[in-house]
C-alpha cells in the first residue's frame, strides 16, 4: 500500500473511530442517514414501483455501497468483517436496491432489516453517552425499543417474503406488519391467519420465538430494571432506580432522576 493510499485509510479510520468533534459529527450524520432511509422504506414499500422510485432507491445503494467499502478498507480482518450480521444486512439491502428494476418491488421488505444498523456501533454509543444525557439515563430502554422495532421489521419482511400473495389476506406490507403484531402479541383476531401448512409452520415459529422475545423487549423498555449511573468507586455501571448506595462497594451514589410525586 502506498503512502498517499495509508494516508487516506487513516483519515476515513479516524472518521469511523475517532474522539474528534469532526468524527463525532461524521458518525451522527450515518445514524441520521440510517433513520432517513429506514423511514423511507417503510414510506415505500407498499407503492408502484416507478422511474422516480428506482433513482432514489440507486442513490441509496450507491451511498449504502460506499459506506460498505469504507468500512470494509479500514477493517484490520476483512474476512472477519464480511461475516458480521450488520455487514451481511447491508449486502443484502444493497442487492434488495438494485435488484427492484428487474424484480420490482417483491423484496422491498427487505429493506427494512437496514434498521439493525441503528444504535449497535460501539463508536456511535459511546459518543450518545457523552452528549445526550437522557440516553445516558435510558439507555437500556432506548436500546430495547429499537431492538424491538428492528426485530418487528424483521419478521415481517420475512412473513411477507415467505407467504406474502400465498395467504388469503396477506398482500402487502401493512397486511404482514398488521399479521406479525397480532401473532407477537397475542391477540389473534382470526381476520388474517394461515390457511397452509408452511404458513401454519412460520406461524407456529412466530410464536415460539417471538411472543417471550418481544414480551422481554417491552418490559425493558416501559419497566427498566436498571439505570446507568458509574460509581466514583467501584465503576459498577448499572443500579437500581432508587439506589442511594452502590451494591457493589458501598459508595453513596447521586443518581440523576426527575423525582417522584
Amino acid at each position: 500500500m502506498s503512502t498517499s493510499d495509508r494516508s487516506i485509510r487513516d483519515r476515513i479510520r479516524l472518521l469511523y473511530e475517532g474522539r474528534s468533534k469532526r468524527a463525532t459529527r461524521f458518525r451522527y450524520a450515518l445514524l441520521v442517514f440510517d433513520a432517513v432511509t429506514i423511514i423511507f422504506f417503510l414510506a415505500t414499500a407498499t407503492l408502484a414501483l416507478s422511474p422516480a422510485l428506482i433513482a432514489s432507491d440507486a442513490c441509496i445503494a450507491i451511498l449504502i455501497l460506499l459506506d460498505f467499502a469504507c468500512r470494509l478498507w479500514i477493517a484490520d480482518n476483512k474476512l472477519k468483517h464480511l461475516r458480521q450480521l450488520y455487514v451481511l444486512v447491508d449486502l443484502v439491502v444493497i442487492a434488495s436496491l438494485l435488484a427492484a428494476p428487474f424484480l420490482g418491488q417483491g423484496l422491498a421488505a427487505l429493506r427494512l432489516l437496514r434498521a439493525l444498523r441503528l444504535v449497535h456501533s460501539y463508536h456511535l454509543l459511546r459518543d450518545l453517552r457523552r452528549d445526550v444525557r437522557a440516553f445516558r439515563l435510558h439507555e437500556d430502554a432506548i436500546i430495547s425499543a429499537v431492538n424491538l422495532l428492528v426485530f418487528i421489521f424483521a419478521m415481517t419482511a420475512l412473513v411477507l417474503l415467505l407467504r406474502g400473495g400465498k395467504e388469503p389476506g396477506l398482500d402487502t406490507y401493512v397486511d404482514a406488519l398488521y399479521f406479525t403484531v397480532t401473532t407477537l402479541t397475542t391477540t389473534g383476531f382470526g381476520d388474517i391467519a394461515m390457511t397452509t401448512g408452511t404458513g401454519r409452520l412460520l406461524a407456529v415459529g412466530i410464536m415460539v420465538v417471538g411472543v417471550g422475545l418481544f414480551l422481554r423487549l417491552a418490559r425493558a423498555i416501559f419497566l427498566p430494571a436498571k439505570v446507568r449511573h458509574k460509581c466514583d468507586g467501584c465503576g459498577l455501571l448499572k443500579h437500581d432506580p432508587d439506589a442511594i448506595h452502590c451494591k457493589h462497594c458501598g459508595r453513596e451514589l447521586k443518581i440523576e432522576t426527575e423525582g417522584a410525586d
